[in-house]
């Protein structure tokens, strides 16, 4: 299998651990154990249940436990239609695996996480993209998707909330992809790891696994649980579904660690108070990235509804990949260049770590872009 270099994760394992001040970050700001364990009230207990816990495989799919937390972040899903898998990432891979074919035909929204498109092309699907612009806050044209989709249509791929512009699909838009999908029988995958930190309202927005019979969601502990060590994420779907999941997962997956599936049983049965925690943090910082792109002429953006970050747009007559290099080189701040997301001109702000990072690191890429403008 021949497959494209991942530019967003090439980007971060060259970077990330050489940045002062990280705003390229995803995930909402991790959690310690410690806090994770306060959170709970019940930090003995867990501590004993560890030292009883037996390091043998566990259970394929995800401890009971852990497949029922996960379907209780649905309306009408049971522990029967959940599969755990090793984050989002592999859970995303796993259907891939299960469903795309060579000569198949897909239909991928960008800009999004490469895996949705990079992985089905690797497999000789054809893939078709369907833009998001900017003029349109980055939410699909549903009469370009409808033009695209054909009868051998075999899956529509999205990111909602979207990864990188934090664009949010509603409800009535999610119906109405389900009726472009439904009558020539093509599944519908939607990656909702940002599910559950939406910017207004209740944080969560509507599943696609709850409003389709061949609709798919993936999730994960990693962004809006503040838990991405834990590596766990999972899928959702019609059972037939998670059955052929199963036959590939056994050839690269068998289950995830117990430790993780603990862990994570642990976050969701006290997911309201994480979920708490972590909307305070963005909108908080959301707040001061929206002051920052006000007050400099040049920089413009979408902004977000959900997700973890803006694509902002900037004016200065430099590559994205090389001002980013630069930013992080001179002021010691990380940005994730639009160039590995296909967004030249762009750059991808993650604005979910710690509020000190947004406020020491904005003014020092304001002084700098002043600099190379009056150069």
């Amino acid at each position: 299998m021949d497959i494209k270099e991942f530019g967003v994760e090439r980007w971060m394992d060259t970077y990330e651990d050489h940045c002062e001040l990280n705003l390229a970050e995803t995930c909402v700001d991790s959690l310690h154990m410690h806090e994770l364990l306060a959170i709970s009230g019940r930090g003995d207990a867990i501590m004993a249940e560890l030292q009883a816990l037996k390091l043998t495989y566990g259970a394929i799919e995800g401890s009971n436990r852990l497949r029922d937390q996960v379907a209780s972040l649905f309306t009408s899903q049971t522990r029967e239609n959940v599969s755990i898998a090793h984050g989002a990432a592999g859970a995303n891979t796993l259907v891939y695996e299960t469903l795309v074919n060579a000569g198949d035909h897909v239909i991928s929204f960008v800009p999004a996480y490469q895996q949705h498109y990079s992985i089905p092309e690797s497999y000789g699907a054809r893939v078709e993209r369907l833009e998001l612009r900017e003029d349109n806050g980055y939410l699909p044209d549903l009469d370009r998707l409808r033009a695209m989709v054909t009868p051998t249509t075999r899956l529509i791929v999205f990111s909602n909330p979207n990864n990188p512009t934090g664009s949010l699909m509603d409800e009535a838009m999610l119906r109405s992809i389900v009726e472009i999908a439904r009558p020539v029988g093509a599944w519908v995958l939607s990656d909702e790891v940002y599910r559950g930190i939406d910017l207004e309202g209740s944080g969560f927005t509507t599943s696609m696994a709850d409003l389709y019979e061949q609709g798919i969601s993936t999730g994960s502990m990693s962004k809006a649980y503040s838990l991405a060590g834990l590596r766990l994420g999972w899928i959702v779907g019609p059972v037939s579904l998670i059955r052929d999941v199963t036959v590939h997962r056994h050839y690269s997956t068998i289950s995830v660690g117990m430790m993780d599936d603990l862990f994570a049983s642990i976050a969701l049965e006290h997911r309201d108070a994480i979920l708490a925690r972590n909307r305070g943090i963005l909108r908080g910082n959301l707040a001061l990235l929206d002051a920052w792109i006000a007050a400099d002429p040049g920089l413009s953006y979408v902004k977000p509804k959900s997700g973890t970050t803006a694509l902002v747009k900037y004016d200065v007559a430099i590559p994205s990949y090389e001002l980013c290099v630069r930013l992080v080189n001179e002021v010691g701040v990380m940005f994730t260049p639009g160039s590995v997301m296909e967004m030249e001109g762009h750059v991808r702000v993650g604005y979910a770590n710690a509020p000190r990072n947004l406020e020491v690191g904005l003014p020092r890429v304001s002084e700098f872009l002043t600099t190379l403008r009056a150069s």
